[in-house]
């Protein structure tokens, strides 16, 4: 069904922009498109409100890919006559490499790429054992004051790696991070969920949830043929077996297994955006049908897909996915 209606939009945690409540992801997803492709469906997605690109550099770290999907996204912009004025842009410093790869020339490289001169918003990447935390926000609010962009979030951290972030950067006068990208879905939820980002999300940081799919798994695709991401607690297996009930769940109520899983995400009270990747119009229509979902059955959505929580006791609530262990209950 086609979607006409425009998206509405939520504040990016309590001081943070207003956005859509959906955005559209770029790891593998616009290189697997051809152009004209590419900017049809970044038209269409301008024109329903869907103006979030989260779109990296994938060359850093175990994402060393030397991937095109930014340099597809800048061309497929321009080809679709899309003014800078009318879209955000989120995009990545990775921690992979930092600090010999500097923030600054992180930056620069990746906005040249897609042929922009400014992010509205950028996300510091996960990372694997210790991280000068102090170094990062001072080298972020160096590149706020610089103009790169106005707003900035994590990937993934603990929160407690988090909380100390926001509580340096309100101490020294610098821009904190707004909100949190955090892996999220119907299967992974023992993070965004737990006790430690809670308190965070009560202090008014924003959520955005990413790979609410688990890499096209929970919308049917049950054994995706391109990388997909991490699986912190290794129960991948067991998110694939869950997908029938998935299926179950959203045929009941008259949706599609992507439309819950999208929809679920939105019930959470810190959630602005939701984040998806699409490979055409009709897929993006398809995903969109999630707010009718969430308009007629939001009340019932949680009790409903209860037994879908996977990760349960399996991954802990303070963890992170690049500094800790997961541990099994």
């Amino acid at each position: 069904m086609e979607f006409s209606a425009q998206v509405p939009r939520r504040r990016l945690g309590a001081d943070g922009p207003e956005v859509p409540i959906f955005g559209l992801g770029s790891w593998n997803t616009w290189d697997r498109m051809e152009s004209g492709e590419a900017a049809a469906l970044i038209r269409r997605a301008v024109d329903l409100g869907v103006n979030l690109f989260d779109v990296a550099h994938y060359n850093f770290g175990p994402h060393a890919e030397n991937a095109v999907t930014d340099l597809v996204f800048g061309r497929a912009v321009r080809e679709a006559g899309v003014a800078r004025e009318d879209y955000l842009l989120c995009g990545k410093l990775w921690l992979w490499d930092y600090p010999t790869t500097s923030f600054a020339e992180q930056i620069e490289l990746s906005l040249s790429r897609i042929g922009t001169d400014r992010a509205d918003s950028v996300v510091a990447g996960d990372f694997l054992g210790e991280l000068d935390i102090r170094s990062v926000v001072t080298d972020v609010a160096e590149l706020v004051r610089a103009g790169w962009f106005t707003t900035w979030g994590v990937n993934n951290w603990s929160a407690a790696d988090l909380r100390f972030a926001r509580e340096f950067a309100l101490a020294e006068g610098m821009v904190p991070p707004a909100f949190a990208q955090l892996k999220y879905s119907l299967a992974r939820r023992s993070v965004p969920e737990g006790e430690p980002y809670g308190r965070l999300f009560d202090d008014g940081l924003g959520l955005q949830a990413s790979d609410v799919f688990e890499g096209g798994i929970l919308a049917g695709k049950l054994h995706p043929e391109r990388k997909i991401g991490a699986d912190p607690g290794g129960i991948r297996d067991r998110i694939r077996a869950s997908y029938p009930e998935a299926e179950r769940v959203a045929e009941r109520f008259g949706a599609t297994a992507a439309q819950l899983a999208i929809a679920f995400c939105l019930t959470h009270p810190a959630a602005a955006t939701v984040l998806f990747g699409v490979s055409g119009g009709r897929q993006l229509d398809d995903n969109l049908g999630a707010l009718d979902l969430l308009a007629r059955h939001g009340d019932e959505l949680r009790p409903a897909v209860e037994g879908l929580w996977i990760d349960r006791d399996v991954v802990r609530p303070d963890a992170s996915w690049g500094t800790d262990a997961p541990e099994r209950g």
